[in-house]
């Protein structure tokens, strides 16, 4: 009798499986990459497995939906001796017998279920002891594993040597130490995965006398694996549905105090600590480098808030002044309004008679001169700089530093540091950071999180809009981001009072602060321009049509007199209806009908400070109201819509009260 322990058809032991195990450069794998041998990269988050994957494939990244979930995984194809691989780089994890996220669940699967042809574990060098217990559950669980030690040349620093041979010879595994970020010993791994095999006798970690006799009695009776009997003794309920294994795991749990779990991971947290002592040297480092003082500078409470604050100085130099200022003026004001604009409307003019026909490409809300005119004009040069800016935040080590920081602030909205990253990345695009919160590890955490990234964090090219239009007003920007920021924390306070669940902890990997590589910035930058650009583009050229068929049906005309009804209530102009609209096609849409509002003299002063707080917490575009309803399910997604109007005009009102009330002039 074959034990089947995950969701799926199975198979005979050792043989490859395709069905629903693998994912897709362009939807789905088994088109893609099933066929080929597969190399599966596998570590905890920020250890270089996104850089080894580049370095292997030429390419930065290419995602889809691992089948039957929403948690993307990135493939890509590599030749090596005239051999070609698929391979796929996993999602963090930190434990094959104990996942905690979702994404860690779907490694798991990956490497349980579709077992590729090789695993590479990807660890941090200077962190093996704490790392190796994975290594040596990968092992356990019958795969082809390489060993990579990552970042060598920081461990250096640290004064860590590892015997690389003596540690390969004890695992009986190829072991090699690498610097992904500057491709060194790349060709060396390169080669033991094309010649793949077995540097020896692999080590076997035994458990207590009883718990071994549990294994055997399992394995015996199911016909499946070791590792598979410790997964069913670990969580019989979960992954064995068997009788017996359910007899033999409560049987065990009556007999010790402490949770078999936690007696079986410790061994392999005991049989790691043992390997590191035997291969690991370390020498006194004579004082602290000048990264690791700045290290400690960006995580202390004291100075880590003046550095936060120097490194948002920079982004709203690079992005706010330089993005949405310097070059929207270049591209939309001298490009398109003085070339473009005049010349197409010229010529679909010239070409075409029908008035109704030359409104759906030219004119006020045609589609080169509104759709790609807002996309190409306004948001590109916009999320450029922010994915550029980034990027570098990004390779430099900074993030985790942040989530540090934060941590405490953040526990009192109910999240963790953690949520820094989808938090941030919502400031570049809330629906990628939607889909980000996956890798929060409650519940309520990714509930909250969605909630707040859909009210309070625009976009890179909202955000970007709204500097531009507020740059010239100093006191408006201030009050604009002081409104924002309190909101922020307070929602998220009471989100955190009202919610019931577990509070957050916090766990993650701290990796060196280092000087960016240029060629790998610039391959994170246009992967994720290239993504969000293929993105809107389609997303500006449907709304423009959809505006033009409801010019034509007076359908859009009914709406925006229906949104004028709020908006001229708290003392806005009428027009601003129009991009509060376009608003929800897109964020980045209704901010840039702003802008034009504000250009042509409409909005200023107050009234202008106002439709910018509206907007910012105005409806989820289209995008992430569409992600939220996949992640969070619908019921979420309507009430965030619903909330989110009534929210945004309840303080838009309030707020133009209070200014006028105390004769505020902006």
């Amino acid at each position: 009798m074959r034990f089947h322990l995950l969701i799926g058809k199975g198979g005979k032991k050792g043989q490859k499986e395709t069905s629903g195990s693998s994912c897709s450069c362009h939807g789905d794998v088994r088109e893609d990459i099933s066929r080929l041998p597969t190399i599966a990269l596998v570590g905890n988050p920020n250890v270089g497995k996104s850089v080894l994957f580049n370095a292997l494939t030429g390419k930065y990244v290419t995602v889809s939906n691992y089948p039957g979930t929403t948690v993307d995984i990135s493939t890509g194809r590599t030749t090596i001796e005239g051999k070609e691989f698929g391979v796929i780089d996993t999602p963090g994890m930190y434990s094959l017998l104990l996942p905690i996220t979702e994404e860690e669940e779907i490694s798991r699967k990956i490497l349980l279920e579709a077992r590729p042809d090789i695993v590479v574990h990807v660890v941090d060098a200077k962190n093996l002891e704490r790392m190796l217990p994975l290594t040596l559950q990968l092992m356990e669980a019958e795969l082809n594993v390489i060993l990579v030690l990552n970042l060598m040349d920081e461990a250096k620093r640290y004064g860590v040597s590892i015997d690389i041979e003596k540690l390969s010879r004890i695992l009986g595994i190829p072991v090699i130490g690498t610097v992904a970020v500057e491709g060194k010993n790349i060709d060396k791994l390169k080669k033991a995965i094309v010649n793949y095999q077995k540097a020896g006798p692999r080590i076997t970690i035994l458990q207590d006398d009883d718990i071994e006799a549990g294994i055997s009695e399992i394995m015996a009776i199911y016909g499946c694996s070791r590792a598979e009997a410790i997964l069913a003794l670990i969580s019989p309920n979960k992954f064995a549905k068997m009788p017996v294994a359910m007899d033999v795991a409560g049987r065990l749990s009556s007999k010790y105090k402490t949770p078999i779990e936690y007696r079986i991971v410790s061994r392999y947290y005991k049989t790691a600590e043992e390997i590191a002592r035997g291969v690991i040297k370390k020498e006194e480092v004579k004082g602290a480098t000048f990264g690791e003082k700045l290290s400690a500078l960006t995580m202390n409470p004291i100075t880590g808030l003046p550095v936060f604050l120097v490194v948002l100085y920079g982004f709203y130099l690079f992005v706010g002044v330089f993005g949405a200022q310097m070059l929207v003026d270049f591209i939309e004001g001298t490009i398109f309004e003085q070339h473009i604009n005049p010349y197409v409307n010229s010529l679909f003019e010239a070409l075409i008679p029908w008035l109704v026909i030359q409104d759906l490409f030219v004119h006020e809300y045609g589609i080169i001169t509104l759709g790609i005119r807002y996309a190409v004009a306004i948001i590109l040069p916009i999320v450029g700089t922010f994915f550029l800016a980034f990027s570098i935040l990004e390779d430099s080590g900074y993030l985790p530093r942040l989530a540090m920081l934060v941590d405490r602030v953040f526990k009192k909205i109910g999240l963790n540091g953690r949520a820094v990253i989808p938090i941030v990345l919502g400031f570049g695009c809330d629906t990628m950071a939607t889909i980000v919160t996956r890798t929060l590890e409650t519940r309520r955490e990714r509930t909250i999180a969605t909630f707040l990234l859909a009210l309070a964090i625009p976009c890179s090219a909202q955000l970007g809009v709204i500097l531009a239009l507020l740059s010239g007003n100093p006191r408006a920007l201030a009050l604009w981001i002081l409104v924002d920021a309190m909101i922020l924390l307070l929602i998220g306070w009471l989100a955190a009072k009202i919610m019931p669940g577990e509070k957050p902890q916090f766990f993650i990997e701290i990796p060196p602060l280092r000087v960016p590589k240029l060629s790998n910035v610039l391959v994170k930058t246009w992967a994720r321009m290239e993504w969000y650009f293929k993105e809107v583009l389609p997303i500006f050229v449907l709304a423009s049509v959809m505006i033009w068929l409801g010019r034509i049906t007076g359908l859009f005309d009914a709406v925006v007199n229906l949104i004028s009804y709020p908006v001229t209530w708290i003392g806005l102009p009428k027009e601003t209806s129009v991009a509060f609209l376009f608003g929800f096609f897109r964020r980045d849409y209704g901010a840039a009908g702003l802008y034009d509002l504000a250009d042509a003299g409409v909005l200023s002063g107050v009234p202008l400070l106002v439709s910018a707080v509206v907007l910012t917490l105005f409806v989820p575009c289209i995008a992430q109201f569409s992600v939220m309803w996949k992640e969070r399910g619908p019921k979420m997604a309507l009430s965030v819509l619903v909330f989110n109007v009534t929210f945004a005009f309840t303080v838009g009102a309030v707020l133009a009260a209070i200014l006028n009330a105390l004769g505020v002039i902006l």
